[in-house]
């Protein structure tokens, strides 16, 4: 899944070295910590939180078997 976001995330952002995917495993829940350049946060937020929903979105149909909820979060 890291590699899902690393590879959805590069192209959006102007610093992609800067990119950092974490990933915090608990009972019932995975939560995927992205950090970025503060110049790229707005990139991968998008207009409105458009962005960053669509990610979302994927990370929960991709996560689905696992039974787990997930969540994502900007750093």
């Amino acid at each position: 899944m890291e590699q899902l976001l690393q590879t959805i995330i590069e192209p959006l952002v102007d610093f992609p070295e800067d990119i950092s995917i974490s990933k915090e495993d608990h009972h019932s829940s995975v939560t995927y910590h992205i950090s970025v350049n503060k110049e790229d946060a707005g990139k991968v937020i998008g207009k409105q939180g458009r962005l960053i929903k669509a990610i979302r979105t994927l990370t929960v149909a991709g996560q689905h078997e696992s039974g787990k909820k997930v969540f994502v979060e900007i750093d």
